[in-house]
């Protein structure tokens, strides 16, 4: 049987063949990259538009105006947004304030002197036992005292020449002197002198000049070896 085509069927059939080559150039010309991006080609009622191969027709231009399941494929999971912790600071250390001593208390010091007579025989520069007792104690008088020097004085009585008499007094003060250096104190601080008869502690009137048992009784007195000496030392 003879196929034949009206005029009107004839036009309509040219211009669906147009229009579908025109669509054709629109899918061909789209340009590289993810086609998931591309807009898609929806109807009226926000259908997509399907090919004749069962594809969904895109323009190319644009982004897509929404999300079609059917063109696109499952919903991909939305990204979790992942913040960083700010790291807070760690406070500033507090200053390390270093411990201070207490001071130690200042040493108070008082002013001393001590003084004592070594008695001495008649015509005599040996030391007597009572002699060595007083140094022993004036020396442990004197322990831990700052002195600069201790002086020590020599003595003689009035019987006898005056020369014999003041050689007499240099031997009772090197005498002493020696004592003390043997007993630990340094030679440089003791500084001696001899005075001979000039300086008596008795009188003319107490004892006579005499050499008899009671006026050398009389002038014990004489016969000695002075010793002095002044510093400071920490109060007790």
């Amino acid at each position: 049987m003879r196929n034949t085509f009206t005029r009107r069927e004839f036009a309509l059939a040219v211009a669906c063949a147009l229009a579908f080559g025109f669509f054709s150039e629109t899918v061909l010309a789209q340009p590289a990259g993810d086609i998931s991006q591309q807009a898609l080609l929806v109807d009226s009622r926000g259908a997509p538009v399907m090919s004749g191969f069962g594809t969904c027709v895109r323009s190319g231009f644009g982004p897509a105006p929404q999300w079609i399941d059917k063109c696109h494929g499952e919903r991909p999971a939305p990204v979790a947004q992942v913040i960083a912790p700010v790291a807070t600071p760690a406070p500033a250390p507090e200053p390390v304030v270093p411990a201070v001593a207490a001071a130690a208390p200042l040493a108070v010091y008082e002013k001393v002197a001590f003084d004592a007579k070594v008695l001495f025989d008649s015509d005599k520069a040996t030391l007597r036992p009572a002699g060595r007792d007083t140094l022993d104690q004036f020396i442990a008088k004197i322990h831990g005292l700052d002195a600069q020097s201790i002086a020590a004085i020599g003595y003689a009585d009035r019987m006898g020449s005056e020369a014999s008499n003041q050689m007499l007094s240099e031997q009772r003060v090197a005498a002493v002197k020696a004592y003390l250096v043997d007993k630990g104190i340094k030679a440089e601080r003791v500084e001696t002198s001899a005075r001979g008869e000039t300086q008596p502690t008795t009188s003319v009137g107490e004892c006579k000049n005499a050499n008899n048992p009671k006026n050398v009784a009389c002038m014990q007195a004489d016969r000695h070896v002075f010793i002095e000496v002044s510093g400071t030392r920490i109060a007790k």
